[in-house]
Order: structure tokens, then sequence, then C-alpha cells
């Protein structure tokens, strides 16, 4: 994963082209970026984002992919009532707990 200005881009190197095509992550629009070497490919994944980023102030938009802080998940029902449980064992609602679970994770 890289990183410049608070963008996130992921990258997969794509054999049969012997090249390396990335992709920003967390917006509306789609900003790919390749290179052949990993100077090249850093020094487009930056382009990429000041481009996208003057796009946006060009048209008068905001460049981030706002979230909804809704996370839809499919789990087995058993496990749902366990969660649902352990929640309720802390004192917590369900969302609350999992937040709390989840917080330590996303910030390592």
């Amino acid at each position: 994963m890289m990183k410049y200005k608070d963008y996130y881009g992921h990258v997969e190197y794509l054999s049969d082209e012997n090249i390396f095509h990335g992709e920003v992550l967390g917006i509306r629009d789609v900003v790919t970026f390749q290179g052949s070497s990993t100077d090249e490919l850093v020094k487009a994944f930056r382009d990429s984002v000041d481009d996208y980023l003057d796009l946006c102030a060009e048209q008068g938009t905001e460049p981030d992919k706002p979230f909804s802080g809704k996370l839809l998940l499919r789990i087995a029902p058993e496990l749902h009532r366990r969660l649902f449980l352990a929640a309720k064992e802390n004192g917590k609602s369900l969302n609350a707990w999992v937040t709390e679970k989840l917080e330590p994770v996303a910030s390592s």
C-alpha cells in the first residue's frame, strides 16, 4: 500500500505487461497509475493524486468519497448471537462493542 497526502494506493504487478499498476483508494472516481520501476510508480502515484486534486478544485467538487459509517456484514447466526451476548455482558450495544473491538485493529 502506498500513501501520499492522505491518499492510499493499491498496487499489483502485471506480469504479462511487466509493469506495476495501481489505483487510488477511497475516492469517488477511478484514478490509476503505473510504472515499470518503483521510482516510476511512486512518481506516477503522486502525480495522479495531484492531478486528481487539481481536477476536483477546477470542478468545485469534493475529492474524497464519503463513508456512511454503516458496515453491513454477513455472519453466521450463531456468531451474531455470541457477539450480541458479549456486548450485553459488557453493558454495551452491539455497535458500540464491535466498534471498540475494531478500533485497535484499524489503528495499527
